[in-house]
C-alpha cells in the first residue's frame, strides 16, 4: 500500500483512540493480524515465513525467503538474481524479504481482513471496559438510570463518565423494594462483579448488598477508612434493618461512638442514602459469647451459653425482653444471627429457671 494510505490508517487509529481510548499500538497489531489471517485464508501452502510491516509511511507484506542457486519451494526460496534486485549484498543462503503486493488480495481475503480489525475494535472495547471496572469492584459509584424494565422491573444504569462510561445492571433482586426509580434518577451503586460475556463485560451493581453499608461508613468515618476501627462483620436485610460489628485497634477508642459521630451526624449520613434503614452498631468481641450479647442489642441478655461441638448457643433474656431480642417477625434474632454467625436459641428467664427446678 502506498504511504498516502497507510498515513489514512494512522489518522484514522489515533481519532479512533481519541474517541474510544484504543491504543494505536493495539489497532496496528489487529490490523497486521487481519492481513495475514486474509493471506493465509487466499492461499495454499506453507505461509508462516509472512509478515506485516506497519508504519506511518508505509504498509507492507513480505515472505522472508532463502537465497538459492535453483529454486524448488517457491514459497520458501528465492533464486539468487531476483534476490540480489531486493538485496544486492545478500550471498547464497541468506534470508530476504521478499515484497507481497497487497493490492493482489482478493474480495474473500479482504472480507476477512475487515471482520477482523472490527472484531478487534470490538475485543479491545471490551477488554477496556472489564480491566477498567473490575478494579472497581466492591466500590460505591454513581450511576444514571436510562432504562427501566417495565414487566421486570430491571434497571439499566450508566456509570462512569466520558470515554470511561458504560452500562451496568440493576436487577429487581438488587433493589431495595420500598425504593423506586425513574428515567434520568441518580442513584448510588455497589459494583458487586464484573462477568466476561460473549456480548461484552456484564456489570453487576446492587443496592442491598451488604458491602454497601461498609462502603457508606468508610466514606463518613475517617478512623475506618485509616483502619483505626475496623468493620468486622455486616448483616443487613436492606431497606428495613443493619446489623455492623466494629472493633478499634485502640482500646482508648470507643467503635460505636465513633461511628455514630458527634450528634449522630455520621450515621445518620449513612442512614439517609439509605432512605431511613436503621442501623444498629455493635462492638466486636473475640468472645463468642460477648459477641452475641451485643449482637442481640437493643435487648439486654442475662447469660449466652455456647453449644460445645457446634456454632450454636442458648441465650437467656429477661421475660419483658423477649419480644425486643426476637425483634419483629424475628428479625433481630435473625440479623444477630447473621452478624456472629450462630445458631441462637433465645429462651425467657422464668422459662430458664423453671427447667432448673
Amino acid at each position: 500500500m502506498n504511504q498516502n494510505t497507510s498515513a489514512e490508517i494512522f489518522a484514522a487509529l489515533r481519532q479512533l483512540e481519541r474517541d474510544r481510548g484504543i491504543p494505536v499500538e493495539y489497532m496496528t497489531e489487529r490490523i497486521t493480524q487481519a492481513l495475514l489471517a486474509a493471506y493465509k485464508k487466499d492461499r495454499v501452502g506453507y505461509t508462516d515465513n509472512v509478515f506485516v510491516e506497519l508504519n506511518e509511511k508505509a504498509l507492507k507484506m513480505y515472505a522472508q525467503k532463502e537465497v538459492v542457486d535453483e529454486v524448488v519451494t517457491p514459497a520458501t526460496e528465492i533464486q539468487f538474481d531476483a534476490a540480489r534486485r531486493i538485496d544486492p549484498h545478500c550471498e547464497l543462503g541468506d534470508l530476504v524479504n521478499e515484497e507481497i503486493q497487497t493490492q493482489a488480495f482478493g474480495r474473500i481475503a479482504a472480507q476477512t481482513a475487515k471482520q477482523v480489525i472490527i472484531q478487534g475494535i470490538r475485543e479491545a472495547e471490551h477488554g477496556m471496559v472489564y480491566d477498567r471496572f473490575s478494579s472497581k469492584t466492591h466500590e460505591i459509584l454513581t450511576a444514571t438510570v436510562t432504562r427501566v424494565d417495565n414487566k421486570t422491573g430491571d434497571l439499566a444504569v450508566r456509570i462512569g463518565q466520558g470515554t470511561d462510561r458504560t452500562e451496568a445492571w440493576l436487577s429487581m433482586n438488587e433493589q431495595v423494594h420500598s425504593e423506586h426509580y425513574t428515567e434520568g434518577d441518580l442513584i448510588r451503586v455497589y459494583l458487586v462483579e464484573v462477568r466476561r460475556n460473549s456480548k461484552g463485560p456484564q456489570i453487576i451493581v446492587s443496592r442491598t448488598h451488604p458491602g454497601l453499608v461498609k462502603r457508606l461508613f468508610e466514606l463518613n468515618v475517617p478512623e475506618i477508612a485509616s483502619g483505626e476501627v475496623e468493620i468486622k462483620s455486616v448483616a443487613r436485610e436492606a431497606g428495613s434493618r443493619t446489623k455492623l460489628a466494629v472493633h478499634a485497634v485502640d482500646e482508648n477508642l470507643d467503635p460505636v461512638g465513633t461511628c455514630v459521630g458527634q450528634k449522630g451526624a455520621r450515621v445518620a449520613a449513612v442512614v439517609n442514602e439509605l432512605h431511613g434503614e436503621k442501623m444498629d452498631i455493635v462492638v466486636w468481641d473475640e468472645d463468642p459469647a460477648k459477641f452475641i450479647a451485643a449482637a442481640l442489642a437493643p435487648a439486654d441478655v442475662v447469660s449466652v451459653t455456647m453449644v460445645e461441638g457446634e456454632k450454636a448457643c442458648r441465650v437467656i433474656v429477661p421475660d419483658d425482653q423477649l419480644s425486643l431480642a426476637i425483634g419483629k417477625e424475628g428479625q433481630n434474632a435473625r440479623l444477630a444471627a447473621r452478624l456472629t454467625g450462630y445458631k441462637i436459641d433465645i429462651k425467657p428467664q422464668s422459662q430458664a429457671n423453671a427447667a432448673e427446678e
